[in-house]
């Protein structure tokens, strides 16, 4: 999930002789360590003990089932930021020593290449079509690196022109899904099957038609303009799926652009050696914190739904992960605590290729060979309820880690 440019994964962001940003890495690895398995581990912990703190916790690390805002929503807006960190730093290189036209061109490449990568991920060619994914998380990134990339390498001298175009995505997002009237029909499979066998036809666009009423403005699951956009231009007849809609679809990436480019911002920030480190902090989270402030002021006319992506969403998570970075960049960069951030280090260096490793090879069920069977059983009985599924969770996650540190060990960096 995780692209820096202008290789799309373990490139080193540095921005002087005098060192690397040693936070970027490690705020990527954080970003990836709760997809590769820490998630997971504090279910597990809150199965074996299930107190109020750990049914907490538990539940920050699900997603929102529609409007609303938790910890595990944050996770894939807060690595578009940091892709638009680190495309400031590879991309002022390949400008300086290769020119415009090079760098868009390796821009595009590596585009295409993610987003095959995103098809792979999502099953490739295990399925006929039409049941072939063609959306997901890593074509997201692909399609949110390739705008923000290209933003940025032609208005790098002209940053408030990329502010402009980044509040511009915002506001017009806002502004179609509030404004633009769409045919009024709940997008389930029950609606639409009933609807395409009253008109006869399977065509996305001849079932809207077929609906009279029209409606703009409303946020609802399967009843907004972005639903409404990826039926229409997502939808397959004899596809085997219970929704027409998905969470990273066409209309919902303008705003997701917008992360990236400010992103951007702060990577420019971090590479300026005219300001001062603990100034680059007081910018980072002065700047998260007002946009939070706006972004929740913002949702109380447009809802933080993570699902299509609002404005208001991403603001909040935009100035969320500048925070972050923030933080990450004092304590490691600034008063140099980096000893207790190496395993971060080595998975956001390795970031791509730790994330499509744990799609094709099932680490939990690699860990059962070690620590399942009857050590779980043993564990369970004589140590606590549920404690050998959380030693089980454990040695997933270490294989993980382990691995991570292997090739970085052996500087091993798979690039996209």
């Amino acid at each position: 999930m995780n692209p820096p440019a202008p290789a799309m994964d373990s490139t080193p962001v540095a921005p002087s002789a005098a060192g690397r940003v040693v936070s970027v890495d490690a705020l990527r690895g954080f970003d990836m360590f709760w997809i590769i398995g820490a998630g997971s581990l504090v279910q597990a912990l809150d199965k074996m003990s299930g107190n109020g703190v750990t049914r907490f916790l538990s539940a920050q690390l699900k997603h929102v089932p529609w409007e609303g805002f938790r910890f595990y929503d944050l996770i894939f807006p807060l690595f578009l930021f940091i892709v638009g960190v680190s495309l400031v730093f590879s991309l002022d290189k390949a400008l300086a020593r290769d020119g415009l036209g090079a760098a868009l061109k390796r821009i595009a490449g590596r585009s295409l290449l993610l987003y095959l990568l995103g098809v792979f991920y999502s099953g490739g060619l295990t399925n006929r079509w039409p049941d072939i994914s063609l959306g997901g998380v890593l074509h997201r990134i692909a399609a949110c690196y390739f705008f923000a990339a290209t933003i940025y390498c032609c208005c790098a001298a002209r940053p408030k022109t990329m502010a402009g175009i980044a509040v511009a995505l915002l506001t017009g997002y806002w502004a179609l899904l509030a404004l633009v009237p769409f045919p009024d029909f709940k997008i389930d499979q029950p609606t639409v099957t009933a609807l395409a066998r009253q008109i006869g036809s399977d065509s996305a666009s001849a079932i809207a038609g077929a609906v009279k009423g029209r409606v703009s403005g409303l946020f609802e699951e399967g009843r907004n303009l972005t639903n409404y956009f990826d039926f229409l231009y997502f939808y397959v007849p004899g596809r085997r799926v219970p929704l027409y809609y998905i969470n990273e679809g066409l209309l919902s990436t303008l705003p997701a652009i917008s992360i990236c480019l400010f992103g951007a911002f702060a990577g420019r920030l971090l590479k300026e050696e005219r300001v001062k480190p603990i100034r680059k902090v007081t910018w980072l989270l002065a700047a998260g914190a007002a946009l939070v402030v706006l972004g929740l002021f913002w949702s109380l006319q447009f809802p933080l739904i993570k699902r299509i992506w609002t404005s208001s969403f991403c603001v909040v998570t935009t100035g969320c992960s500048a925070m972050l970075l923030g933080v990450f960049y004092f304590v490691v960069d600034v008063c140099k605590f980096q000893t207790w951030c190496q395993p971060f280090v080595w998975i956001g260096m390795n970031s791509i290729t730790i994330y499509l490793t744990v799609s094709v090879v099932s680490l939990s069920r690699l860990a059962e060979r070690f620590v399942g069977g009857d050590v779980r059983a043993f564990l369970d009985a004589h140590v606590a309820n549920g404690f050998g599924g959380l030693v089980v969770t454990l040695a997933g996650l270490a294989l993980a880690v382990l691995l991570c540190w292997f090739l970085h060990r052996n500087k091993i960096f798979l690039r996209v």
